[in-house]
Parts: C-alpha cells; structure tokens; sequence
C-alpha cells in the first residue's frame, strides 16, 4: 500500500546555484507539504552509506565526491500518492530526457549533477527519511 511520505534531497549543484528557494516553490505548489527540512552536509561516510546500493557501480567515487562537495538540503514531504507524485514532479534522471516544467528540466545541468534526490519507492523513501532525521525532528 502506498503511503503518503517522501524523501528528497536538493543536491549540491542546485544548492550552489541558488536554486533552492524555486525547487521549493515549486514542491509547494505541486501540494506537497514539508515535514522536515534541514540544510546540511554530508560527510564521506553519510554518502557512502546513503549510497551504498551503487557501491558496485563504476561512477560511485564521482557520485561521493559529488554529493560531499558542499551543502544539501533534505526534506521529508508529504502529500497522497507522495513517492510516485514526486518522481514525475522531479522529471527523468537525465535533465535532457525530462519533460518540460520538471524540476531537473528545470534546474539540472547533466545527468550525474540532477538537481533533486527522489525516493523510489515508499520503503526506500521511510529508510531515507530516517537516514536523515530523528523521529522528533518530523512534523
């Protein structure tokens, strides 16, 4: 069953290029609302581990190095049918495959610099959620 919880991550790229208030206009504006948000940095061993599922995969040095290179914001964001609601908000992986008025049409600048984090699935989005937040820090 679906749940109505979903983790996002506004990456380094889209931190470092201002874009953090539009990104969020635009999550507000799609209906969802904010549960917990924090502006913060991953460490090395945050990011491998958030990570760790592509552990195996040829690019997950850069993607470390990538998303340790400088502040993330994390929310957690609720709102009916959140996971698939975000993906098709947040648009394809790749920025140029994304349909127009999507978060990573938007404000993403390559594939490997997307812009946002969205959870995949409601299981990947409550194991996410609590990577990044204490049970007291969600409203």
């Amino acid at each position: 069953m679906a749940t109505n919880r979903t983790f996002t991550m506004i990456k380094p790229d889209a931190v470092e290029n201002g874009y953090i208030g539009a990104i969020l206009e635009k999550i507000n504006a799609s209906g969802f609302k904010i549960v917990a948000m924090k502006y913060t940095q991953m460490s090395k061993r945050d990011a491998e581990t958030f990570y760790a599922i592509h552990s195996e995969r040829p690019f997950f040095g850069e993607l470390v190095e990538f998303m340790t290179r400088s502040t993330i914001v994390a929310a957690i964001l609720e709102k009916d049918n959140a996971v698939e609601d975000f993906r098709t908000l947040i648009g394809a992986t790749n920025p140029v495959d994304a349909a127009e008025g999507t978060i990573r049409k938007l404000f993403a600048t390559s594939l490997s610099e997307n812009a946002v984090h969205g959870s995949d699935s409601d299981e990947n989005a409550a194991i996410e959620g609590a990577f990044h937040f204490a049970g007291r820090e969600i409203f």
